[in-house]
């Protein structure tokens, strides 16, 4: 995409084109008009149409004029066509000569937004002093020629204000892109930190606080095949360059959160039906939100048994909804602030896919996580 910079340049090539383009739709309709006299007419039209194309049509492929087409262009068509037109060509009235010097105005205006101030100075300078001679040599009033100076000065003065204003729009704009560019970065970085810090919350810590509890043999098989399975999921984090979804399915996704607290004695009663096909990324979501709901059991309820169940989403919009569920002892949601892994890998996971998670509980009562994709 160009940058706003470029845009504003592109504005004004088009814009001063257009501006051309109308003082030679004057000058074809002039030319046709007096077709009987002098061909010069003819081949100074021709000049200044040539002139025109070689300027614009290499500004529009480079992006910008280039001040070699600009010189010659002020030059010959803003400053020697009118006084040829006056020698050779035939014109001398104001009315015959006025759409030759009427393309001097686009020819101040491109000067004063192409050339270095100086240049440009003296180009507009020679211009006036050329137009002034050339109407001066027809009888032109000096009404006529104060007018006419004024326009050569009013298109480079309001052309050089537009170029000032929209380069200074095109510049803020830039910056502003720049700064949104670098708070996505950032954004993306930190959001990067935070899934890893709910996968090391929700495994790898979840592994270790078990161990330090004593609650399970630290020597058990599973347990020793569960703490292999995790260094190896921290080698894949370290090494992971881009964002990976590794699950397919909502079954897979789910047998696997099973299959990870399963290992350190939390049984499991799980029950599928009717499994819908979601995205990658909502499945991934709703296996990691499991596995932590199934930790917060273990951890928690102390009973050492939950309950998991899946399905369509019966309301028919082609989702699923997912519980868990355990008969521990519960608690007072208004008199308990949610930890970090009901607040984060519950909730915050399914919020970033567009689902949602709910916990009912009270007192006595155990715990009932639900989670509904899309919420």
């Amino acid at each position: 995409m160009a940058s706003g910079l470029q845009r504003a340049q592109s504005f004004l090539i088009v814009a001063t084109l257009l501006y051309r383009a109308s003082h030679l739709t004057v000058g074809a309709l002039a030319v046709a008009q007096r077709r009987s006299e002098l061909p010069l007419q003819y081949a100074g039209f021709a000049v200044a149409l040539g002139l025109s194309a070689l300027t614009y049509g290499a500004a529009l492929r480079r992006g910008w004029f280039d001040r070699r087409h600009i010189w010659a262009d002020a030059l010959v068509t803003g400053c020697a066509l009118p006084l040829a037109l006056w020698a050779w060509g035939g014109l001398r009235e104001p009315p015959a000569i006025a759409w030759a010097m009427l393309l001097g105005g686009s020819a101040s205006a491109v000067v004063a937004i192409s050339l270095r101030r100086l240049h440009a100075l003296i180009v507009i300078g020679l211009l006036i002093g050329t137009h002034f001679i050339g109407y001066h040599a027809v009888g032109a009033s000096p009404a006529v020629i104060l007018g006419h100076t004024n326009s050569l000065v009013s298109s480079a003065v309001m052309t050089w204000l537009f170029r000032w204003y929209l380069l200074r729009q095109g510049r803020l704009l830039d910056e502003a892109n720049a700064r949104a560019v670098a708070a996505e970065a950032h954004k993306a970085r930190y959001a990067e930190r935070l899934e890893h810090h709910r996968a090391l919350h929700d495994t790898v810590l979840a592994t270790l606080t078990t161990l330090a509890s004593g609650a399970v043999d630290a020597n058990a098989p599973e347990v020793r095949q569960r703490c292999a399975r995790e260094a190896a999921y921290l080698r894949r984090l370290i090494q992971q360059t881009a964002e990976e979804v590794h699950h397919r399915e909502i079954g897979t996704a789910l047998e696997e959160a099973v299959g990870h607290v399963e290992s350190l004695q939390l049984r499991v009663t799980a029950q599928y039906h009717d499994l819908p096909q979601v995205p990658p990324a909502v499945a991934a979501a709703l296996g990691d939100a499991v596995r932590e709901a199934l930790n917060n059991v273990r951890r928690h309820a102390g009973t050492g048994h939950a309950y998991l169940t899946a399905t369509r989403d019966p309301d028919g919009r082609g989702g699923a909804v997912v519980t868990v569920v355990d008969r521990g002892p519960g608690f007072d949601p208004a008199r308990c602030e949610p930890g970090l892994g009901l607040r984060g890998s519950v909730h915050g996971r399914m919020t970033e896919v567009g689902g949602r998670a709910t916990v009912d509980t009270a007192p006595g009562e155990g715990v009932r996580v639900e989670l509904r994709w899309p919420g």
